[in-house]
């Protein structure tokens, strides 16, 4: 049956007629969110779909409560290093009243406070799973009680479903119910003790968050010689150390080959979890028998485990394979973030579904972008709308501490694109202005220059509170400032920007 007759099929077969507006969005995360405002206020008619909470995976549980649970041993941390403030630190952080905090900013796991901002702006918000027919502009949406509909867009419709945490395939793991990012940011207690799979953004945070807030033991298992390995080397290696510091286990190097959740008892109401580890470069590594012959390995017990070793995209049941994409894959997209393959210039795709940068700012940007696209708005010198920053300059923070911020290329990714660079690096710590927030704060700034144009293409800094020091360096590499104009923009003293002025007088300025 060809794709327009299943289609016509299922519409025949929904309660609802098609509805007909300009622009449909399947996703009313942080990137749906922004492309149905945007249009909607260029006089569009715009409809949006969501099956869970207008807001998205960031608002309820990934960037706003895992944040949530990082300050408080963030604040303790800080007012350590102060001597004076540090005397005034005699109790411990009571997780209570963090769950409660976090409970608060995520409105009680509710959508009630963030709907508005769509309705005020005229969007219509239709709750249900949303599902590409195979028919352009044709999307079918199932409501939570089965109802069916279909609506019809004259323009286009954008995906921005997002993504999920990725479970990979070790025996018994998704039979031990792991915890994923939702079962850790929503969790209403804390692990004695806790095994975190995966040394990224996600599984750092998290395992200093719980640590901090009192589990007594954490595990931290990373495949790769070391942590945030997309990262300049240092950065993995100061946060490693801080961790040991913080009394965390960090295994490198190392995979989970097996997992088992035994019975509950009575101080683990689950029951606890065995995992197997062994060395990452063992048979499995090789693609030999999933567990093979490192099953009778290293055993660690935990009441939970978390699984933070990537994303996967939320796209197995878009109906991707009805307009001729490999389903359950990120959407590749062009520069106009319309999907590739898929003819007539209708589909766009923003956010973590896209697969470019999986980053609730970058959907954001992205956002922005498809809506200027759809609706026609060109820049000042009358080029159309398209995407820059995906391939030029992403901004990202890691908040840990030290904190790891950074934007652009790593010295590293920078030389393996074939760029002619030299990298200079000085200590974050050196400045005037961190020595009055405490003592022992240490950390490294780092810029990557491009020699053949003499304008930065990477920057990473380390320490605490770096992420207010990564704009500067991303409005560099967007605008594509000089080095030697950089010279002339003046830090503040005393404030940690100063190593701005250290990094430029250490390229030679």
């Amino acid at each position: 049956m060809a794709p327009d007759t299943q289609a016509d099929t299922r519409a025949q077969g929904a309660r609802a007629q098609g509805a007909q507006v300009d622009v449909i969005v399947i996703g009313a995360g942080p990137a749906g969110e922004n492309v149905a405002g945007r249009c909607a206020d260029a006089g569009l008619a715009v409809t949006i779909v969501e099956r869970e909470l207008v807001g998205g995976e960031c608002s309820y549980w990934g960037c706003i409560p895992s944040k949530t649970l990082i300050r408080p041993g963030e604040v303790l941390a800080a007012a350590r290093r102060v001597p004076g403030a540090a005397a005034a630190v005699t109790g411990a952080l009571d997780p209570a009243a963090v769950f409660t905090r976090r409970d608060r900013l995520v409105g009680g796991f509710s959508d009630d406070s963030q709907v508005p901002w769509l309705t005020d702006k005229g969007v219509t918000l239709v709750r249900g799973t949303g599902r590409l027919t195979g028919r352009p502009r044709h999307v079918e949406v199932t409501a939570a009680d089965g109802d069916r509909r279909v609506l019809i867009a004259s323009r286009a419709v954008v995906v921005a479903t997002g993504s999920r945490a990725t479970v990979p395939p070790i025996p018994g793991l998704a039979e031990a119910d792991p915890w994923d990012n939702r079962s850790a940011t929503a969790a209403r207690s804390v692990p004695r003790r806790l095994v975190v799979l995966g040394g990224g953004a996600v599984g750092a945070e998290l395992a200093q968050a719980f640590r901090r807030l009192g589990s007594a033991e954490v595990t931290l298992v990373e495949g790769s010689p070391r942590l945030l390995a997309r990262e300049e080397e240092f950065a993995g290696e100061q946060v490693r150390a801080a961790f040991e510091a913080d009394g965390i286990t960090v295994r490198l190097g190392t995979r989970a080959v097996e997992v088992r959740r035994s019975r509950p008892d009575s101080a683990t109401p689950r029951g606890p979890v065995t995992v197997t580890l062994a060395d990452a470069a063992g048979p499995d590594a090789r693609g030999d028998d999933a567990r093979g012959d490192d099953a009778g390995g290293e055993a660690v017990v935990a009441d939970e485990i978390l699984v933070a070793v990537g994303r996967t995209p939320a796209t197995g049941d878009l109906g991707l394979a009805a307009v001729g994409l490999p389903p359950g894959k990120f959407i590749e997209v062009d520069d106009r973030l319309l999907a590739v393959g898929v003819d007539g210039g209708w589909l766009y795709a923003v956010g973590d579904v896209c697969g470019r940068a999986l980053l609730t700012h970058m959907g954001k940007y992205q956002a922005r972008i498809v809506a200027d696209v759809i609706t026609g708005r060109r820049d000042a010198a009358g080029e159309p709308a398209r995407d820059v920053a995906d391939g030029l300059a992403i901004p990202r923070v890691t908040f840990t501490d030290p904190q790891v911020s950074a934007v652009g290329l790593t010295e590293r990714a920078a030389r393996e694109a074939g760029l002619a660079v030299r990298a200079v690096s000085v200590a974050t710590g050196g400045v005037a202005g961190a020595s009055v927030r405490g003592e022992g704060i240490t950390g490294t700034s780092k810029i990557v220059v491009d020699e053949s144009r003499r304008v930065l293409v990477g920057a990473t800094f380390t320490g605490p509170d770096t992420q207010e020091m990564v704009h500067a360096a991303t409005i560099a590499i967007v605008a594509a400032v000089p080095v030697e104009r950089l010279w002339h923009a003046v830090p503040s003293f005393p404030t940690v920007s100063e190593v701005w002025l250290r990094l430029l007088e250490e390229y030679g300025l």
